[in-house]
Order: structure tokens, then C-alpha cells, then sequence
């Protein structure tokens, strides 16, 4: 277009090229590299990550001679944005779906079908529920269609009510117990008591109605033909999508640095890394944030401090994941896996260790022969003395649960045990409010933004929505900078 200056003439002009550095090799600071590259070819990207490793809680393995991911091991299908990188990727033909949809959940001392109509497991109707709750329990569920509207402040920056208080009064507390609180512990390894309602179950708060109602319409009528594919995975594990990301970002990958500060310049902004006894100090133009809350308050607080105390009100939880192969003759139950309620307890009164089991063999498949894969999850935000165990111990309490659930007593073929410490932020009741404060205050630095998932949800596909959200706002920022189109009015890193 006439009188409009390219990217290349403006970088030409101003003898330099323009430089982003994304603090974060986690799936939210590579995604926002390889969405950055795609509106900026000629911007020099630089990843710094602290770890040894990219991938953050996007981590595959070998266990027995099988891929297996011991992080985040599938992303669900309904917010379509992994889906969508994965296709934009030219990996659309490594995507692959569970060949099994049938989990279970272990409450009340027994193990039923998990109930399929729910969303993060308040039913659609009270029959879904039926097998999993006493009468009185069935009979509380039933009643909530006829109670009053529920109101929920829509303003983010307003006060959030309790998950478990909300859903107790209305839906009953053995609901709370026996489905809720196992689905959302997976999901945040969080308490229902102390996750925000509007924060995890925002959908359905949208409108004033009763949340039966409210799940109705989330859940839409029941599909005539086969249910679609609830998650999708990639072939080989999630390296696959770590790798190609970095590959195509064209980003210069730094590995084991900490950053240790961050400061504006006349120019942009410069990052302090490495040891604090040799520092090396980065200048660039715009700087991506794709850490977790505890690392984003450090680094803001000289800088955005409005922004860090927003995030130093994020809490956070532990958690590690126990991989087992089994021998190939081992018969685990006919379901995906199985969801254990706060507070089972074995047989003999011992509470379980873990949280919930994948059986990876029966979700996913595998060839004739090969070992039989399956993991567990344990950890809930404040079970610190459970992570405290040595893998031994831990190994040893997950096969007894095992036993305990299954019957299945086989000593593993191999085991790995994977810990995640402090990276599951807990979307709490102050949750909405503090990312509101974050966005807002971010939203007005110039060349900043953030991604990750403290922002718009724990799963991949709401952290590579945060990461989309920051490269179009960082590379607005950039175009204004040359005069090719007017600068965002937006919010940085929503």
C-alpha cells in the first residue's frame, strides 16, 4: 500500500533489527515465539529458560521403550486452539484421540462410570448421577432446578464465591466430594473450597439462571451419532509439538539461564541473566513473560508494580506424576482410568495416595506385546507431606492403591517419577480479579506482555491462547512503532 513502511524498510532504517526476548521455553512462551515469527519474519526472537530443557510441563519420556508423557499428556478438544497450532503446524496427521472414553470414579467406598453429561461434573440431570450418589444426595441434585437464580457478579474485578460453597448449597455436599472435587483436583490440583466459581466454571455464570439450567445450555442437546473426541494427543508425545515450535519460531534457544531482573531502557527494555556473580545483560525491544506467577512478581515488581502484586495473590500447587510399565500380560480394568473422591480410604482405613490413575494402554492403545502403561497423579494444593516422600515410598503407595482398586499386583517392568513443584497456579476466589489487575496494568507498558497459563485457564489450549494474545499485542506494539498501523487499545496478554 502507498506511503505504508514495511517491516524490512524499517528495520533497514533504523540499522538495527528489532529483538523480542520471550523469558519462558514453556508451551506459553513457545507458542507466543512461533506466533510472533508468523507476524514479524524479520524480528530477532531470543527464549531464555531457566530449566535445562524446553517444554515445561510439556514433557515426554522414554519408560520401558515407549514415548510416554509424564506432564501434560492430551489437551481437550472443545476450546479448539491446540488443535488448530497442531494443523498449523503440519502435524495434523500425528493427531491422535483416546480409542477408549470410559473413565470411572472411586467414592463412597465403590468405583462407578464416571457420568457423562456433566460439565466439570455438575450433571445435566440428576439420573446421570444417580449410581454415584445416595438417594437424599440424588434427591438435593434433582432440587437445584428449583431454586432461585443463581447471580454471580460477571465483573472480573468484583468478588468470586467459592466453588465448593456455591455447589454444596445448592447441589448438595456429596456432589461436592464424590465428582466436583475429584474432576477439579485434576484439573487444578486445587480444593473446591478454595477455587472461584466465576474462575473455573465461568460458562456457567454467564447468564441468570439455575446452574442445572446453566449446564444445559453449556452441554447443548446430546449428539444423535458418536460423541466427538473429547481430547486429542500427539503421536510420539507432546515433544513433538515442543520441538516444531522451536524449530519453526527460528528463535535463538538459551538454556539454564535464570533471568534475574528486568528494567526499561530508553529504547525498550534490558534483562539481567544468568549468575548473579557473572551477569549478562539482554537489550530489546519488547520482552514476553511467560513464566508462573511466582517468577512474574519477581520480575515485575521494580518495573509493573501493580502487576506483581496482582500476582504474587496466586497461589500455588505441587504435584508429581508416578509412569509405570507393567508386564504385557497384566489386565487392567476395561476403562480409561479412574478419579478418587477427598478422603477414600483402603480397607483397613489407610487414606489413598493418589488422586486419580490414567491407564494409558487401555485410553490410548498399544501393539501387541508392549508393556502396559498407566500413571498416577497424586498431590492437592496443602498436601505437602505426601510430595515430601522419596520416589520409593511414593512408588510403593501408588501400586497399593492400584491394588486396592483393581486387584492388579505386579511389581513394574520400570517406573518414573516425575515432580512438578509450584507450577499449577490455583484459580482461587480473588483468581479473576487479580488477572484483571495484571492485564490492565501490563496492557500499559509499552513492548511488555504476558502469557501463560495464570491467565485464561491451566490447560494447553487456554495457555496458547494467552501466548496468540501476547504475540499480536507485542507485534502491534512493533508496527505502531514504524507508523505501519495505529498501536492496540486492547489489554496486553488477556
Amino acid at each position: 500500500m502507498a506511503g505504508q513502511t514495511t517491516a524490512g524498510q524499517m528495520t533497514a532504517g533504523r540499522n538495527h533489527p528489532e529483538k523480542v526476548v520471550v523469558v519462558g521455553g514453556g508451551i506459553a512462551g513457545l507458542a507466543a515465539a512461533y506466533r510472533l515469527r508468523t507476524l514479524r519474519q524479520d524480528v530477532e526472537i531470543t527464549i531464555i529458560e531457566s530449566a535445562g530443557r524446553l517444554g515445561g510441563k510439556l514433557r515426554t519420556r522414554d519408560l520401558a521403550g515407549v514415548s510416554i508423557d509424564v506432564g501434560a499428556e492430551a489437551f481437550v478438544t472443545r476450546n479448539p486452539a491446540a488443535v488448530r497450532l497442531v494443523e498449523d503446524l503440519g502435524l495434523g496427521g500425528e493427531l491422535v484421540h483416546p480409542v477408549l472414553s470410559a473413565a470411572t470414579v472411586h467414592a463412597g467406598g465403590r468405583t462407578v462410570a464416571l457420568p457423562r453429561r456433566t460439565f466439570l461434573g455438575l450433571p445435566a440431570n440428576a439420573d446421570e448421577v444417580r449410581d454415584l450418589l445416595s438417594p437424599a444426595g440424588t434427591a438435593k441434585v434433582a432440587g437445584e432446578r428449583n431454586l432461585p437464580p443463581l447471580h454471580v457478579d460477571a465483573d472480573p474485578t468484583a468478588p468470586d464465591v467459592s466453588v465448593g460453597q456455591v455447589i454444596g448449597e445448592r447441589f448438595g455436599r456429596e456432589l461436592v466430594d464424590r465428582l466436583v472435587e475429584p474432576l477439579l483436583g485434576g484439573v487444578y490440583a486445587g480444593r473446591a473450597d478454595m477455587l472461584g466459581l466465576r474462575a473455573t466454571m465461568a460458562p456457567l455464570v454467564a447468564k441468570e439462571q439455575t446452574l442445572t439450567e446453566a449446564v444445559d445450555r453449556v452441554l447443548g442437546p446430546p449428539p444423535d451419532g458418536p460423541r466427538p473426541p473429547v481430547f486429542g494427543a500427539l503421536r510420539g508425545g507432546m515433544a513433538r509439538l515442543v520441538d516444531e515450535l522451536a524449530r519453526r519460531s527460528l528463535a535463538t534457544i538459551r538454556l539454564g539461564l535464570p533471568v534475574r531482573a528486568l528494567s526499561r531502557t530508553r529504547r525498550g527494555w534490558r534483562l539481567e541473566i544468568g549468575s548473579a556473580a557473572a551477569p549478562e545483560f539482554l537489550d530489546a525491544d519488547a520482552v514476553i513473560l511467560a513464566v508462573p506467577a511466582p517468577s512474574a512478581r519477581k520480575l515485575l515488581e521494580p518495573v509493573v508494580p501493580r502487576a506483581s502484586a496482582a500476582y504474587g495473590r496466586v497461589e500455588v500447587a505441587s504435584m508429581a506424576v508416578v509412569s509405570l510399565a507393567l508386564p504385557p500380560d497384566a489386565v487392567l480394568p476395561e476403562a480409561t482410568g479412574v478419579l478418587l473422591a477427598v478422603g477414600e480410604r483402603h480397607a483397613d482405613g489407610t487414606p489413598f495416595t493418589a488422586k486419580a490413575f490414567t491407564f494409558t494402554s487401555r485410553k490410548w492403545g498399544r501393539p501387541d506385546g508392549a508393556p502396559v502403561q498407566l500413571r498416577a497423579s497424586v498431590g492437592r494444593y496443602g498436601e505437602t507431606e505426601t510430595l515430601h516422600r522419596d520416589d520409593d515410598e511414593l512408588v510403593a503407595a501408588v501400586l497399593s492403591d492400584l491394588r486396592e482398586l483393581t486387584g492388579v499386583d505386579v511389581p513394574p517392568v520400570e517406573r518414573i517419577v516425575t515432580r512438578w513443584g509450584g507450577g499449577l497456579p490455583q484459580y482461587g476466589v480473588e483468581h479473576t480479579a487479580a488477572v484483571a489487575a495484571i492485564t490492565d496494568a501490563v496492557g500499559r507498558m509499552p513492548g511488555l506482555a504476558v502469557a501463560g497459563a495464570t491467565l485464561r485457564g491451566v490447560g494447553i489450549p487456554a495457555t496458547i491462547d494467552s501466548a496468540d494474545a501476547a504475540a499480536s499485542a507485542i507485534g502491534a506494539y512493533l508496527a505502531s512503532r514504524s507508523g505501519e498501523i495505529s498501536p492496540p487499545s486492547g489489554l496486553v496478554g488477556e
